[in-house]
């Protein structure tokens, strides 16, 4: 249903989407993966014509994206977009609305949703009455409410608890049945585990891992264990046996130098530990994130300085064209007056007050709105914000 092919996008001198390319079917769950600053949601973006590309193609059946195609997607995004003030219900309706749902179709949709997601008797609250975890389930409502073909989700699970990670859960597995392709991308890799046939690992802007879940476990799984244990078992990480290691409290998953040498490496921790459960397996999700993105040292370091950029904030406000255009007229005003009043100076004109107190006026009141423009500029930006990626 949705191909993507060589998809690049820039901002300035950063490159926060470069060659991703990517293909889902009708009936099928894609997991989109990467750590904090990889691309993910500029990728999700651009493929949603929210942004324009600077490369590649994206096309739907093999058609690219137009404006029809909008009532057949639908999209969460993963910050807050619902008008606070607004009640539950006529929120719901007026973006239901916007896809073309009749009234009446739409009015029973909500009521269907509000009822699966226990909200049925919250309806009439006003939208910032509700809890996050509420508010996001409104969201869920919305992306769902018109039934897309296409549904692509950035941080489905945010703010969800248990109960309601698993409604969504189901809820994503019925969509599945009726043919829907869905899309989502998220942190937490369990889920992806269990809902996704397909991922996409991006870091940096770049695809680093895709393809069939099933294959690419299978294709990192020769040399994992699986240890659930008690004591400490931080030395599990010094451990020549072992190449990766991703340790908690009282378990640990283990990829190691040569799986033949497992009762070696079995003998050596059970003198320091007091094993429970002792298995060869295929490696998580969440340890092959680990082991291809670098490592937790360098995830860290992706997540603060995803693409290393040569402008700044201040260098990407200037460059927003309103304050631009208003720096410039400034900059002339102010070169206009002071050449003016030079001539006056000089005896070359005369001195007429009116003149030099309008010039000064429109500079003082260019400056006033340039600096308006500019803390404008910076509240869109911080709200708005560009991703290096999520």
């Amino acid at each position: 249903m949705l191909k993507v092919e060589n998809l690049r996008k820039e901002f300035d001198t950063v490159v926060a989407v470069d060659g991703i390319s990517l293909e889902v079917q009708r009936g099928e769950l894609f997991g989109l993966l990467g750590p904090n600053g990889a691309g993910k949601t500029t990728t999700i973006r651009t493929i949603l014509n929210i942004i324009k590309p600077d490369g590649g193609s994206i096309t739907f059946d093999g058609k690219p994206f137009v404006k029809e195609m909008w009532n057949n997607i639908g999209y969460l995004p993963e910050e807050r977009g619902l008008y606070r003030k607004n009640k539950i219900i006529n929120t719901i309706l007026y973006f239901s609305s916007l896809k073309g749902v009749p009234s009446a179709a739409a009015k029973r949709q909500a009521w269907y949703w509000l009822e699966r997601f226990g909200l049925k008797n919250d309806g009439y609250r006003k939208i910032e009455e509700l809890s996050k975890g509420n508010q996001q389930k409104i969201q869920l409502i919305i992306a769902l409410q018109h039934q897309p073909q296409l549904l692509i989700l950035d941080e489905p699970f945010t703010g969800l608890d248990p109960v309601n990670q698993v409604l969504l859960k189901d809820v994503l597995l019925e969509l599945r049945r009726t043919d829907a392709a869905i899309i989502f991308s998220t942190h937490q890799m369990e889920q992806v585990e269990k809902l996704c046939d397909h991922i996409c690992l991006i870091n940096k802007g770049k695809q680093v891992l895709g393809g069939a879940l099933a294959d690419i476990k299978q294709q990192y799984g020769s040399n994992t264990i699986r240890l659930e244990y008690d004591g400490n078992g931080e030395f599990l990480k010094t451990l020549p046996l072992v190449r990766t290691a991703d340790v908690y409290q009282n378990y640990a998953e283990l990829e190691l130098v040569d799986i033949g040498r497992s009762s070696e490496f079995f003998a050596e921790v059970n003198d320091r530990l007091q094993v429970r459960k002792f298995e060869i397996v295929e490696p998580s999700l969440n340890s092959i994130f680990i082991n291809v993105v670098g490592g937790s040292g360098k995830m860290t370091e992706a997540a603060e300085k995803p693409i290393p950029a040569a402008a700044g904030r201040n260098t990407r406000i200037i460059n927003d064209v309103r304050v631009r255009k208003k720096m410039i007229f400034i900059i002339l005003i102010s070169l206009l007056f002071v050449l003016y009043v030079a001539a006056q100076l000089a005896g070359i004109t005369k001195w007429l007050w009116s003149v030099d107190a309008v010039l000064f006026g429109a500079s003082a009141v260019s400056a006033v709105q340039f600096y308006r423009l500019r803390r404008h500029a910076e509240r869109e930006m911080r709200s708005g914000g560009m991703e290096g990626g999520k």
